[in-house]
């Protein structure tokens, strides 16, 4: 154990709000193993409220794309220095790293070749791009804790230690969910259709999405009259963004703006449309059937078909797993509409040909509520004891040895 201290010092580096939430949530498991241990490193507000004393400011993390890396380089490598600097003096019995790969991979090699334990949790998406990343994972990190049941092999065949801990959003949505509670919560009518259309939570991403997004969902309202489409901000400054969009066009009618409500707005929904990436995660939770865009910058895109980098054909996760669990190789549950095809006109026939089809839409609820089981792991267990359970058998065999 660290020195002066009772109970083991545990380092956690979170980058962004998806991280603090995973931080926190294995805090407080860790915390029912070990109530003495000390939580330092990099989190936000929710990892705070369970005693974690965080050393920089959580935001200096949350970056996304080859640009905006690149452009904020010279600040991050020195705040990784001084880092490194200040965990290899302080000398926590564990340090775990939660996702933000292009930070926390370099620090977690660092920190093992100096002696330290190290846990990677959340497998960078070894599936998609050069599988031979997760070799190089394997210097960085001791063990690499993952969300989604097909990882494991792939680090298997490296020889790295890899568990499945079970998906965290797979614990917060229900396995039957209740469309009826969520329409009363968002005050909508029980007999019309109702679409989701979730655009984006990034700036960057209505800039480049927003207005082609709205436009296919007045397509849709004026091809059936009836529909509500509504539409929940991620923040306050994506509900001002949205509502400037929505307010240089007419038909807004049917078009419903909330402050939050992503989850009930899901649950509500018939089908939703939604900006590829976390969402189309927690549509699947939701068990409903969804057409996925996506429009990269120009350059970040340039570069990953420069480079070969991408290795699979499809790129929502619903249809990932649904291919990884056998579901079928041509298996394409979710419409994919990516950069060139990223439409209004064809966002809009994808979705409608959903709405007119409730055949298709009950199979694709059939797959995705055998997908939600896969993704709970130890159905026992909440997916942040899982994650618990394996820092521990670590920091328990270390004081075996010692």
């Amino acid at each position: 154990m660290s020195e002066n201290h009772p109970g083991p010092t545990i380092a956690i580096l979170a980058g962004e709000d998806s991280g603090d939430q995973l931080g926190a949530d294995l805090i407080v498991a860790l915390r029912q193993r070990y109530p003495a241990a000390r939580f330092v490193g990099i989190g936000g507000k929710r990892m705070q409220a369970q005693d974690f004393e965080s050393w920089h400011d959580i935001h200096e993390l949350s970056l996304f794309g080859f640009v905006e890396v690149v452009s904020h380089l010279p600040r991050l490598l020195r705040l990784r220095k001084a880092l490194v600097a200040r965990l290899l003096k302080t000398r926590p019995d564990v340090v775990v790293g939660i996702d933000a790969p292009d930070f926390n991979l370099g620090v977690e090699q660092r920190l093992k070749k100096a002696g330290l334990r190290t846990v990677h949790y959340v497998s960078p998406s070894v599936w998609a791009w050069r599988e031979k990343r997760a070799e190089k994972i394997g210097h960085s990190a001791d063990r690499v804790l993952c969300l989604f049941p097909m990882e494991p092999a792939i680090y298997a065949r490296h020889h790295v230690d890899a568990r499945f801990v079970g998906h965290p959003l797979a614990d917060r949505f229900a396995l039957v969910s209740d469309r009826s509670g969520a329409r009363e919560i968002l005050q909508l009518p029980m007999d019309v259709p109702v679409l989701a259309l979730l655009p984006g939570s990034r700036p960057s991403e209505l800039a480049r999405m927003g207005a082609t997004f709205i436009d296919a969902a007045r397509r849709l309202t004026a091809a059936m009259p009836g529909m509500r489409v509504v539409i929940p901000a991620a923040n306050p400054q994506v509900l001002e963004t949205l509502r400037g969009m929505l307010a240089k066009g007419p038909g807004n009618e049917q078009l419903m703006l909330y402050d939050g409500h992503a989850h009930e707005a899901m649950l509500a929904s018939d089908v939703v449309l939604l900006a590829s990436g976390t969402a189309a995660l927690e549509a699947m939770l939701a068990k409903r059937p969804m057409v996925a865009g996506y429009r990269v910058s120009p350059v970040s895109y340039g570069i990953a078909r420069t480079l070969n980098m991408l290795k699979t054909d499809v790129y929502t996760l619903p249809n990932i797993l649904a291919r990884a669990s056998g579901m079928g190789e041509k298996a394409l549950l979710v419409p994919e509409l990516m950069q060139d095809d990223f439409t209004a006109a064809k966002l809009a026939d994808a979705t409608l040909a959903l709405f007119n089809d409730s055949e298709r839409r009950g199979a694709i609820v059939a797959a995705f509520e055998q997908l939600h089981h896969a993704l709970r792991g130890d159905a026992e267990s909440p997916a942040g004891d899982q994650a618990a359970a394996a820092i521990a058998d670590m920091l328990d065999a270390s004081r075996a040895e010692a």
